[in-house]
């Protein structure tokens, strides 16, 4: 029943009861009757006062309690728990100022595919001069980076493997400010297949098809070479699913409105479309089959940067062309649909292939990064929330994977679990016990690797991590404004009150 329908209940009682004392004259026994309706009243009611309830605990990080029961509120020193810790206890109050200084932060993929540029990131809380390296194993300086705030150091990977190098950070003055290790998985890209269709041969257009070959992707390149020759290229294996069309704009000019109106049809089902503008000279084509407007560019304009290319005579004047937004490097991109469509409108990278090769191919990765080419991946690995640590609680995480999971160096099979935080996926915990590459196995997706690191790698970062994770916890339950701790006011006596009301009455009826 309600507490306020009991009260009134027991009101309504007693006021009855000592009604009909009153109206018989009977003074006393009113009184003990109001006073006995008064105290079982008092005692249904629940009332508290001011002080705690319960006591306040300091909490030592090396022996973090397994329940708070009769804990009121929590005080804590320090840089605090991590997220695994904090996420087994309660909400509580808690007292802690946030250390200002020793924190670092680093940022980095745990995976990364072949091809691609691995970037650790370093933000300090110093903003002084620095310089960032990354070694190899060996402790060959693999990249630097120096200057104030936050460094980013920046490597090619050369094969598909586990990788651990060693990250240093330097003061202005070479004195070591931190060091550890930074493990990641290099994987095998996701195959690209690839339709070319052209209308002119190039130089540009052979050094695209030696970039694509060399990255592994599949062709199906058609170019012509005049009216009645046309020299094609077949894939060296069925293309089963093509997610990106290259053409050239001499091409797209010259193709039949079926021919076009078909392309188009292709890309608003979800492939992608890269157009190579270099040949372009129909500015009115354009601009009623794609909504892109072309203006004639001054003859020798170049771009600078990342790389010295002359701009095509045709381009969108400015950066916001309709539909359609360009970048730096003159690279303009719209939604089609399902579909998205790039206008390239430099040229002679050719001219790049043999002095600069590296930044050719980065340049080039750069602009069908501008498409947002989806590659389907039946699993997803999810990288840890903290630093994996021995003895600490390990949450692996993944989308696309269901069954069981094994842990052959654990000698552990563990069910997979949905986690309604964590989107699609499916998650399982363990403790690791030693430093190094943890295996996972899965039957649909696999081998996967988890790095746990060593309890003395990177004190500064596993500080950072805890203060956040602390400041997380703080904001699950703060101090209400105005309103200090209560206590509940103890009951018996008003239980006692109306026992001995009751006995007293009882006793005078008794008469």
């Amino acid at each position: 029943m309600n507490t306020t329908i009991l009260i009134a209940a027991l009101a309504v009682a007693g006021v009855a009861s000592a009604g009909l004392y009153l109206a018989r004259r009977k003074w006393l026994d009113a009184l003990l009757v109001a006073i006995a309706a008064g105290a079982l009243g008092l005692f249904a009611a629940d009332l508290r006062v001011p002080g705690e309830g319960g006591r306040t605990l300091a909490l030592d990080p090396k022996a973090v309690p397994s329940s708070l029961d009769g804990i009121r509120a929590l005080t804590l020193k320090g840089d605090g728990l991590r997220a695994a810790q904090w996420n087994d206890l309660p909400a509580r109050p808690l007292a802690w100022d946030m250390p200002r200084t020793g924190g670092l932060q680093l940022d980095f993929p745990c995976d990364v595919a072949l091809g691609r540029l691995f970037v650790l990131k370093v933000q300090r809380e110093d903003r002084g001069e620095a310089r960032l390296e990354l070694l190899a194993e060996n402790g060959q300086v693999l990249a630097q980076a120096k200057g104030p705030g936050e460094l980013a150091a920046t490597w090619l990977p050369p094969v598909a493997e586990p990788v651990v190098l060693k990250a240093r950070l330097l003061d202005a003055r070479d004195k070591l400010i931190a060091e550890g290790p930074v493990p990641f998985i290099v994987h095998e890209p996701a195959i690209l297949q690839v339709q070319g269709r052209f209308g002119a041969p190039s130089f540009d257009l052979r050094v695209l098809n030696e970039l694509l070959s060399g990255s592994g992707a599949l062709l199906d390149w058609q170019v012509m070479l005049s009216r009645a020759l046309t020299r094609t290229e077949t894939a060296r294996e069925a293309m089963t699913a093509p997610n990106l069309t290259v053409i050239d704009a001499a091409w797209f000019e010259r193709a039949g409105a079926g021919e076009r109106s078909a392309l188009l049809a292709k890309v608003g089902q979800g492939t992608s479309l890269l157009v190579l503008g270099g040949n372009a000279n129909d500015a009115g084509l354009w601009s009623r089959s794609l909504q892109l407007p072309l203006q004639a560019q001054p003859a020798g304009r170049k771009i600078e940067a990342p790389l010295e290319l002359p701009v095509a005579p045709l381009v969108p004047a400015s950066r916001t062309a309709g539909p359609w937004t360009g970048s730096e490097d003159m690279v303009w991109t719209r939604g089609w649909q399902k579909g998205r469509i790039a206008w390239l409108g430099v040229t002679e990278w050719h001219r790049h292939a043999i002095s600069e090769p590296r930044a050719l191919a980065l340049w080039w990765q750069g602009v069908l990064d501008r498409l947002d080419i989806e590659q389907k991946q039946r699993t997803e690995w999810l990288a840890p929330a903290e630093m994996p640590l021995p003895g600490q609680r390990l949450e692996v995480c993944a989308r696309g994977v269901s069954g069981e999971a094994r842990f052959p160096g654990l000698k552990q099979t563990l069910a997979w679990q949905r986690r309604a935080d964590r989107a699609d996926a499916s998650c399982v915990a363990v403790w690791p016990e030693k430093t190094g590459w943890l295996r996972v196995e899965d039957k649909k997706a696999g081998v996967h690797a988890v790095y746990v690191y060593a309890p003395g790698d990177w004190p500064q970062w596993q500080a950072a991590q805890r203060r956040d994770a602390t400041a997380r916890y703080a904001a699950r339950t703060p101090a209400a404004t105005g309103e200090g701790p209560t206590r509940a006011l103890p009951a018996w006596p008003f239980a006692l009150v109306f026992a001995l009301a009751m006995l007293a009455l009882w006793w005078r009826e008794r008469r």
